[in-house]
Formats: structure tokens, sequence, C-alpha cells
């Protein structure tokens, strides 16, 4: 018998600003006592939802439950940028260059299979527009540094055959408002969601199909069984033939992978709505997103009424956490750096506060490798997202539950040929090495 105990259940510190921001959604119920299921899911975010979707697609008569530790947005899911990235977009690389050309070209067809498949979800649920926008992304520069960054990797997209556009100071300032960017690489396949408002609506449209989803409901045991898998939570049991779990970092939680996943939180802050004259005064465009060119930058996004109001969105500050948790004073610290992010680039806009603060929680592997795989007989996982939770989880989702069903594909080969992810330097060694790197990185590019 195979027998795993959660060592610890999610934790967050800060509200989701993307969820606070939409109308309330009701509260699902709590799992409580014995039932039973073909597939269950761990995990209520892009990879658990995308999976949720997918068994449905290749078998509508299977009988799937979905158990989430917070509520659906609420967790790391609602505390992203909301990204969904088609091209190389490797956070451990210097310029987001993946593996080389061909793994590059090969990882942004699959990459636009998930945003084809996200684009398709939106349809058949009918989301409302502002959840999903494929309008692309511009890598913005504000440095000499970051422009050469820019350069670098256009010349590498160059290579990839795809499309580009260097955008100069002029233009980006025509996009956002601000006189801070020296320059940026606009790219058009990237597509904007409202990250909670899509896991929602894509949430009730699984449920709609007959799909089972309990929330505040965290695993804390999973032990194989006769006919399959036992998952205990705190108020109740479910027997499954299968599990997927698609809680990312958690893996870990569970003894999986241990000694190889780097916990990263990172933080970001969002403003009140903007009034009319501040929007004016501004200008720009009413919604677009920004990549540092360094990927240790700041992320800035600005949304409007279809996403939940006229803000802005500024994410910066990683530090190493194996406990996969923030602190207050984290929070605090970061937040100050983000409130000089933000006035450095919007100075007519000092007197807008911010909203709301978070931190979310990134799973990183030393060589980029995700853990999509049967981990023992009836046991799938589709966690280690890279940073890239949008994509990298909507891709390792549909891979899961291929494999749930015993089906293969591009995204199953892909992942099957991934390297196990690297060891880590033995604890303390991990923290205190990571945190020095962080600080320096960020240091280095302070002005992107």
């Amino acid at each position: 018998m195979s027998r795993h105990d959660a060592k610890r259940q999610p934790r967050f510190t800060g509200p989701a600003g993307w969820a606070a921001i939409l109308p309330p959604a009701a509260p699902r119920a709590v799992f409580q006592g014995q039932t039973g299921c073909d597939v269950a899911i761990i995990g209520a975010g892009y990879a658990g939802l995308s999976a949720a979707r997918k068994l449905k697609q290749i078998d509508p008569a299977l009988d799937v439950v979905v158990l989430d530790a917070a509520q659906v947005g609420e967790g790391g899911t609602g505390r992203n940028s909301g990204f969904m990235i088609d091209l190389p977009h490797e956070l451990t690389a210097s310029g987001y260059e993946g593996g080389g050309e061909a793994r590059d070209r090969l990882l942004t067809r699959l990459n636009r299979q998930a945003i084809d498949y996200a684009a398709e979800a939106v349809a058949e649920f009918g989301m409302t527009s502002g959840m999903f926008q494929r309008i692309g992304k511009v890598n913005g520069a504000a440095s000499d540094v970051g422009m050469s960054a820019n350069r670098a990797y256009a010349g590498h997209l160059a290579a990839l055959g795809e499309d580009y556009e260097m955008l100069d100071a002029q233009a980006m300032r025509d996009l956002t408002g601000s006189d801070y960017y020296l320059g940026g690489l606009y790219t058009p396949g990237t597509a904007l969601i409202q990250p909670a408002g899509y896991a929602q609506g894509l949430a009730r449209g699984v449920e709609r199909s007959g799909v089972r989803i309990f929330e505040r409901s965290g695993v804390t045991r999973i032990e194989s069984v006769a006919g399959g898998w036992q998952l205990t939570t705190d108020r109740g049991t479910l027997q499954a033939q299968r599990v997927i779990m698609a809680n990312n970092g958690h893996l870990e939680s569970f003894g999986f992978a241990k000694g190889r996943l780097m916990h990263i939180m990172l933080n970001a802050c969002m403003t009140d709505e903007l009034t009319d004259s501040q929007m004016r005064a501004l200008g720009g465009a009413e919604s677009w997103g920004i990549t540092p060119a360094d990927p240790m930058g700041t992320t800035v996004r600005r949304i409007g009424p279809a996403e939940g109001g006229n803000r802005i969105i500024v994410r910066q500050g990683g530090y190493y956490r194996p406990e996969m948790t923030t602190s207050p004073s984290d929070l605090a610290r970061v937040s100050r750096i983000m409130r000089k992010k933000f006035e450095d680039r919007f100075p007519l806009l000092k007197s807008v506060k911010f909203a709301f603060g978070w931190s979310g929680h990134l799973c990183l592997s030393k060589n980029g490798a995700s853990v999509m795989r049967e981990l023992e007989p009836g046991l799938f996982a589709a966690c280690v997202q890279n940073g890239l939770g949008t994509v990298r989880g909507t891709l390792s989702g549909i891979g899961a539950a291929e494999l749930a069903c015993g089906q293969t594909s591009d995204i199953t080969r892909y992942f099957a040929a991934e390297e196990e992810p690297a060891r880590l330097p033995p604890h303390p060694f991990d923290t205190i090495g990571a945190n020095a790197y962080l600080r320096f990185k960020e240091w280095q590019s302070r002005r992107e």
C-alpha cells in the first residue's frame, strides 16, 4: 500500500485582487462524507480545470470530482498576472529563450494549442470578452541593457520565423501613457486573461458537463486501496479509480520531487479604479500587458471595465520560500518597492492608491522541467508549471487527462521526453543561495 500525507496546506497572504474586483461568486459545497468517482482531481486551477474539461471531452460518462483547498480563483490561479504566452518564456533563462530552436518551435506550437483550447472554452461556456483577449504583449525596456535584451530576443524570434514589432519610446508612450520606457518588443500571439474570471468561467462550464467541484476541501492524505485511490479531507473520504494531482508546487507537500522544486513567492499590487480625469491625464490604450525585458524586472498590466474596472497592476519582488508562504512583513516590504515602481512609471498618478496587494506562489525547477506523468499506477501529476501556470498548467492538465484515459498526443510525448527536475543544494543552502541570487538579479534589473 502506498500512502502520502500532506505536510502542509496552501496558505495565502493578501486578498486575490483579480477575484475581489469581480461580482462575488457563490461558494461551493465543502466535501464531506464518503463517496466515490472515476477520476479525482486535486486542485481547481488551470491544470485541474483543464484536465476536468478534457476528461469529459474524451469520455462524457466519466464521473469526475475536483477538490480544492481554497475557492476557485482565490488561490494561485487568481494571483498571477494573466499572460497566456505562446512564445518561449523561460524565467530561468537570461532572455526568455528556451532550449534551442527545435525545442522552442515545438513548445510554441503546443503553447498555441493550449491558448486555442482556452479560447474554445471561453466560447463554449459563454464567458464575457474581458476574460480572454488575444491582443499580444510587449517586452518593455527601460535601459540600454533592456534594449539590448530585446534586440537579442528579436534575433531569436527571427530565427524561429516568428512575427514581432520593435516599438520606440513614442510608441510605448502611445500605448501606456508613460515616458518611462525606451522601447519595447511587441509579439501578437499572447492572450491576456482576467485570471480569476477565466478560472471561474471554466469551473462553471465543466460543472454544466457534470463535473463536481468542492471548495475549502484540501486533501490531507492520498493512499492506494483496492480498486484505486482514497483521498482524505478534514470532513470526508473520496475513493477514485484514478487521481490527477494538479496542485503545482504542493506536489512536494505529498512527498514527491523532494529537494527538486524551487518555491518562489511573487507579489503584486492593484490600484483603485482610475477616475475619468486620471485616465484622460494618463492617455494610452485601455488594456495592455508589459513583461520586462529582463525576467527579473517589473510586470505591468492595465485593464478596463470588461476585466473589473480601469486599474493598473504591478508585479515585482521574488524571493525563495520552501514553506510556500509569504509573511505580512514580506508583502509590506515588497509593496513599498512596487509603489516606487508604479510612481516611476506613472508620476501623474501618484495620488492613486493601491486597493489590493497579494502574494502568489511560483514553482520552478532548476532545469525548467515540469512533472506531468504517471507517478504510481493510477496516480498522475500535472504539476511544476515553472511560472507559466496559465499556459503550462493548461497543457499539463490536458496531458494528464489523456494519460489517465490511456491516450497519447504531442502534449504527452513532449512532457514524457523531459528530464526529471534537477536536484537542488541541500537546505538551508538552497534558501541562502537562491535569495542571494534573486536579490542580485533584482538589483541588476532595477530599471526594468
